[in-house]
């Protein structure tokens, strides 16, 4: 299957195959897309047909925390691709994937404190549905390619770059940013970071734009 979707076809199409085994569907796109806010909704709409068959691995909970940042001078660009635990949030794929019966403790980022949190989510040991989400799942370069064996189904959230620029700008403003934290935050890692998931992302099985009604 491969193409353009909606939300709710592709939550219908979910909901309508054999869940057997545990499945990963990889939720992947460029900051400031809606992969978060599309990763709930889609587990809403799948427990919401079948209670306890969906839950949510967020790449960002494997952000380094800002100490091994600072001391390795990588700070100013956390979010980019080389100030996340790659083999840590793989090791948690994998682990998921053996599906071994029991509950798993997953870290969650959280955006106010810019600190993850280890055990921030409990997946549960009946999820048959995983919905990993994160800007670079399918970044076309060493160590983020070699991901893709452990994803059943890939997704990208797509919107147009004007709109993912006022989405940023609009996230950080609504975090008290002034003129000059803004410019240095956009232009200093934001929109980097944006341009490489737009010009060097692998294709995905299916499509969702979130700029759209």
């Amino acid at each position: 299957m491969a193409g353009y979707m909606t939300l709710t076809a592709l939550a219908d199409w979910l909901l309508a195959e054999p869940t057997e085994g545990r499945r990963i569907v990889a939720i992947a796109g460029s900051p400031g897309s809606g992969k978060s806010t599309a990763a709930e909704d889609l587990k809403a709409r799948l427990n919401a047909g079948r209670p306890g068959l969906a839950d949510i691995l967020p790449m960002d909970g494997y952000h380094f925390d800002d100490l091994v940042l600072n001391a390795r001078g990588h700070r100013p660009r956390k979010g980019a691709p080389h100030t996340f635990d790659l083999d840590g949030y793989r090791a948690m794929l994998e682990r998921l994937r053996v599906d071994g019966g029991r509950d798993v403790a997953v870290p969650v980022f959280d955006r106010t404190i810019e600190i993850a949190r280890a055990g921030g989510r409990i997946i549960g040991a009946d999820a048959r549905i995983i919905l990993t989400e994160g800007n670079y799942l399918l970044l076309d370069e060493p160590g983020w390619r070699d991901l893709a064996p452990l994803f059943d189904l890939t997704v990208k959230i797509e919107a147009s770059e004007a709109v993912l620029v006022e989405r940023l700008t609009r996230r950080w403003l609504d975090f008290d940013y002034g003129p000059e934290a803004l410019a240095t935050k956009m232009e200093g890692n934001d929109l980097p970071n944006m341009r490489l998931v737009l010009l060097n992302s692998r294709p995905a099985d299916i499509v969702v734009r979130s700029d759209q009604n």
